[in-house]
């Protein structure tokens, strides 16, 4: 199922998985792995219908996974409590939001509505997509269960547009965050992908064949140490004044609407639902222009193009879409990091917050021969291993016998 095999880590993950379970020869065992993404261009436009790029990248949730005799999935998870879900109990919990154990739940409920029979399994994983990184360690776990539940339950049939599916209902409805697909999209198929989510539950994508480092660039994420934990509400917040801006123009998502009706509409708007409201319907139609031209700019190996119009990306999420620190709250971190890096990159590259936003990680595009100067400032402000080098995963979640 998959290609790149990494046979050090299936190894090691087999050593976790017999260390927590016994060594069950009888059992077939699958190793698991599966990528985090970032997200090149489209900062909150999915969830709206919009277009967006994002890759895979090379950090990877790992795990062996082996069927078992009974009617409960075990997960035992380095660094976490271990989760139990019984199969025929897979109904959503409000006890349960914001949980790892709501991920399982859902995504085994996914599987049950499509008409297979979950079975009790046995699983050692293992993340290298820390939570709180901007990575999306919530759909890489989320397809990493998905992966292992198509092969021990599915014989691999799904694909992996039909797992990314199962994947964001598990997350919206059980897990209780209102997010887009772009997270699971991404992770799903690997490489870079221009998608369009103009069709609800559906992904429309087109693989873009780009490589930054043959063109002088490096992908940098720096992790400001600001966690996700207790921001559901902030997030959530920015699709919800998104949808209520949708409804007063008539329809279900912003992209339903045309750019010229929103602004006729303009001083109502304002009036009836506020300013932050108006701002992020503004951003939605800034940003997604942004995204069409930065998919052509990288088609035609333009990164001069591709450098700016991230620039004014940035510019757009910081402004109107308001995402990039939390309100009312004293510390901004990531507008610091913003801060540094423009001053140290000027006209050479370029950054922009990344991912849901409110402080977690800022992403820069960075000329070659200023990638250490940029490490060193944003671990001498941040800490020690905050600023990475991130390289695209080409194939995305993947499974295979041991």
């Amino acid at each position: 199922m998959g290609t790149g095999y990494d046979s050090a880590a299936a190894y090691d993950m087999r050593g976790a998985f017999d260390a927590a379970y016994g060594l069950g020869e009888w059992r077939e065992h699958w190793f698991v792995q599966t990528p985090g993404r970032t997200e090149i261009a489209g900062n909150h436009t999915d969830h709206q219908g919009g277009h967006v790029i994002a890759a895979a990248v090379d950090r990877y949730v790992q795990g062996v996974f082996a069927a078992n005799e009974e009617q409960v999935i075990h997960v035992a998870s380095e660094g976490y409590a271990p989760v139990e879900v019984r199969v025929d109990e897979l109904s959503a919990r409000e006890d349960e939001r914001n949980t790892t154990v709501s991920l399982v739940r859902g995504m085994a409920a996914q599987f049950a509505a499509r008409g297979f029979s979950p079975r009790g399994f046995d699983a050692a994983v293992r993340s290298g997509v820390l939570s709180g990184s901007g990575l999306s360690s919530s759909a890489a776990f989320e397809l990493e269960l998905g992966q292992a539940m198509n092969v021990l339950w599915a014989k691999g049939i799904l694909s992996p547009e039909e797992l990314a599916v199962m994947a964001q209902a598990a997350e919206r409805d059980w897990f209780g965050k209102p997010c887009g697909l772009m997270d699971q999209a991404a992770v799903a198929l690997g490489g870079i992908q221009h998608m369009s989510f103009a069709t609800p539950g559906t992904i429309d994508a087109e693989p873009i064949d780009f490589d930054f480092a043959d063109e002088g660039y490096a992908i940098c994420l720096t992790s400001v140490g600001a966690s996700h934990a207790d921001l559901t509400d902030e997030y959530a917040a920015i699709p919800n004044d998104m949808f209520q801006i949708a409804r007063a123009l008539g329809v279900e998502r912003l992209s339903q609407a045309v750019e010229v009706d929103f602004a006729e509409e303009f001083p109502q708007l304002r009036e009836e639902y506020g300013d932050r409201a108006v701002l992020r319907a503004l951003h939605f139609y800034h940003e997604d222009k942004l995204v069409e031209c930065r998919a052509k700019a990288l088609r035609n190996h333009d990164m001069d193009s591709f450098v700016a119009l991230t620039r004014a990306s940035g510019i757009s999420s910081g402004m109107y879409l308001q995402n990039v620190s939390v309100s009312g709250s004293p510390e901004q971190p990531a507008m610091i990091a913003i801060a540094i890096s423009d001053e140290l990159l000027f006209q050479s590259g370029c950054c922009r917050i990344h991912g849901g936003g409110f402080g977690g990680t800022v992403q820069a595009f960075v000329p070659q021969d200023k990638v250490d100067e940029l490490i060193f400032a944003m671990d001498y402000v941040f800490g020690k291993g905050s600023c990475q080098v991130y390289q695209v995963d080409h194939e995305g979640a993947r499974a295979w016998k041991l």
